[in-house]
């Protein structure tokens, strides 16, 4: 059987490097519509300049040309907003422990018991999350520490502004926690 250009490979038919492979799109996969990046306002192109780290905007941060990436003012920015989460979830545990004390009185009535039970185990859950993401903040403030924050812990590329903006406990590229997450799929953990 011959196969003429316009016959499409079945998914099995590729193999590891054409699944995995960011140099080369797959033609039977559609691609996610790309966004043209949003272009600096020139306003804010040199007010990080002026400023501390812990003063500079989300907007000013993005604002820094790419040559400027994880130099001090941005390393104090992202320790501030890490800072910042980690008192946040200091204090929702806090409140969860006195939360769980008030609410241990005797109920007779199982429907209210197990509904308060619930509650509780939905609580815990949550502090635990919580608890995980506490350790991922303290290891990225520890990065800080030493220098490496903000660089991909498998390519040793720059992470992103944007990407630590919206997870600042990030240490892997999008590309790079794409691949982890297609692996893990194939593959199992």
């Amino acid at each position: 059987m011959s196969t003429t250009p316009s016959a499409k490979k079945s998914p099995a038919a590729h193999s590891f490097n054409d699944r995995f492979s960011p140099a080369k799109p797959r033609a039977d996969v559609p691609l996610a519509p790309t966004k043209p990046a949003a272009k600096p306002n020139p306003k804010l192109a040199n007010a990080w300049k002026t400023k501390s780290g812990r003063e500079l905007t989300e907007e000013e941060l993005l604002a820094m040309p790419e040559a400027e990436y994880m130099n001090d003012k941005q390393l104090e920015y992202f320790r501030q907003l890490l800072e910042q989460q980690k008192a946040s979830l200091l204090s929702n545990a806090g409140e969860t422990t006195e939360h769980l004390r008030e609410d241990t009185s005797i109920v007779p009535d199982p429907a209210d018991r197990a509904t308060i039970e619930e509650e509780h185990a939905l609580e815990l859950r949550t502090r635990d999350r919580e608890r995980k993401l506490l350790k991922k903040i303290t290891q990225a403030i520890a990065l800080i520490d030493v220098g490496e924050y903000g660089f991909c812990d498998e390519t040793g590329e720059p992470i992103g502004l944007r990407r630590l903006l919206a997870r600042p406990t990030a240490t892997l590229t999008l590309e790079a926690q794409q691949r982890r997450e297609m692996k893990q799929k194939m593959f199992g953990d």
